[in-house]
């Protein structure tokens, strides 16, 4: 399969001062696939998803996106940065970051008017987009007043109306009720039949083994792991080591302490 992104030696730190948020990571994303970065909170995985997005740029270390450099030098081109936005969506943690529209429709319509299409256009890519998501009865409603899930999915409907060729998310079901939860899940186990490429920055596991085919641990910047989410996951001591489970301890009847890894596979989605 052809690399979408290919990343190498990669380091980065917020500040001359800080450790580095990344520490020589080097992966490869290739085209159709669907990959998890795992990782506790500061463990470096939002970090790179906004590398992936020519949001950050490496200290050292190289990038590439679709074969080409994926630089500041070249994202101030115009016609590159233009190609670029167009294949590579991105959805940020906290939708309220990313909605600032009067009505949903305004939302989601607000991409294809900078790329300047045609008003019928428009309206019928806004239309399908709602649909897929199942957000049309939210059309005419303010994205300040809906729940955590319908921004969740009003934020993803806002950057799918481009058709991209590549979805990044940064924690997707985070702070989202069950139902929302699945209902993100369900969008990105079915999104693109197998020719899309997306990838996920969690730390929610119960998620992982829905909409990955691969996937790496981060801790402290470095990528500790890097396998298939049912093979990382089967292994609770790398886990632990982790901080992506902790241990509980009880005791048995021998009186003795134990402790085992407190996890949460086996949550069920709804597919209807």
């Amino acid at each position: 399969m052809d690399a979408v992104f290919t990343v190498q030696n990669v380091n980065y730190a917020y500040s001359t001062t800080s450790d580095l948020a990344l520490n020589d990571i080097s992966l490869t994303i290739t085209q159709g696939s669907r990959v998890a970065i795992m990782g506790a909170n500061g463990s470096g995985k939002s970090t790179l998803l906004r590398i992936l997005d020519g949001l950050y740029f490496p200290q050292s270390g190289s990038v590439t996106a679709f074969d080409h450099p994926l630089d500041e030098a070249h994202l101030m081109d115009e016609a590159y940065a233009h190609a670029f936005r167009r294949r590579v969506a991105f959805v940020f943690q906290n939708p309220d970051v990313q909605l600032f529209n009067p009505t949903v429709f305004d939302e989601v319509a607000f991409g294809p008017l900078q790329l300047r299409w045609d008003k019928p256009t428009i309206i019928k890519k806004v239309a399908e987009t709602l649909d897929l998501l199942e957000i049309s009865h939210l059309r005419d409603r303010a994205p300040h007043r809906l729940s955590g899930g319908e921004k969740k999915r009003v934020a993803i409907a806002s950057v799918l109306v481009l058709d991209p060729e590549v979805i990044l998310l940064d924690e997707p079901t985070a702070a989202l009720d069950p139902k929302s939860q699945s209902r993100v899940v369900d969008f990105l186990v079915d999104w693109g039949a197998g020719k899309k490429t997306v990838v996920v920055a969690t730390h929610d596991l119960d998620t992982v083994p829905d909409i990955a085919d691969d996937a790496y641990i981060f801790k402290q910047g470095k990528i500790v792991a890097h396998d298939t989410p049912r093979n990382l996951l089967a292994n609770h001591q790398l886990l632990l080591d982790a901080n992506l489970v902790h241990a509980h301890h009880h005791y048995h009847d021998d009186g003795k302490p134990h402790s085992h890894p407190h996890l949460h596979f086996g949550h069920a989605h709804d597919h209807q």
